[in-house]
């Protein structure tokens, strides 16, 4: 039997049968299932994904949550909705929170000021993004363009001889003629 982290004193039986209707015995019941490995789960928490429901958020932001829902009704934060219409709050989400309370608390900034502030930051974050992607398609076109040219170095003839124009120093004159 491995501890279980949870609960010290309740360990984890591997070949204990879990649930109802999973092999407790009742008629009907499927053969029995134990409890195995899981693989990792299939989906990745980033600070983006809304997991928090509005009492966790305002909980973890040191707000109300009909503080947090008149932050919804004025954009200040737009949590993602659940198919019932439910907010779901992410960890940026929760930030924001934060920092929409500390501009209005410290800083004595109202909320329309609070809004403008978040619209123009957003608006830099997305400016900064466009810049990326000129700057990476900027380094694109040099690198084509770098490649073309040794394409073109690669194909000169090398019995040409480079020429440099005279010197006032040095005026002489050389005539070629084609061999018939």
């Amino acid at each position: 039997m491995s501890p279980n982290p949870m609960n010290p004193m309740n360990p984890v039986d591997p070949d204990r049968p879990i649930g109802p209707g999973l092999g407790e015995g009742l008629p009907g019941d499927a053969p029995r299932r134990t409890r195995r490995a899981s693989a990792p789960p299939q989906y990745v928490l980033t600070e983006d994904t809304p997991v928090y429901v509005i009492s966790v958020a305002a909980e973890l932001s040191g707000l109300h949550p009909q503080t947090l829902r008149q932050y919804d009704r004025l954009g200040l934060v737009c949590p993602d909705r659940t198919a019932g219409r439910g907010r779901r709050y992410s960890a940026r989400d929760i930030q924001q929170l934060r920092e929409v309370q500390r501009l209005s608390q410290d800083e004595g900034i109202n909320l329309a000021g609070i809004k403008r502030i978040i619209e123009l930051e957003n608006q830099v974050t997305a400016l900064q993004a466009r810049i990326g992607e000129l700057v990476d398609s900027l380094e694109g076109a040099a690198t084509a363009l770098q490649q073309r040219e040794a394409a073109v170095h690669a194909s000169y003839r090398r019995d040409l001889v480079p020429y440099s124009p005279p010197t006032p120093q040095s005026s002489a004159l050389v005539v070629w003629r084609p061999k018939r």
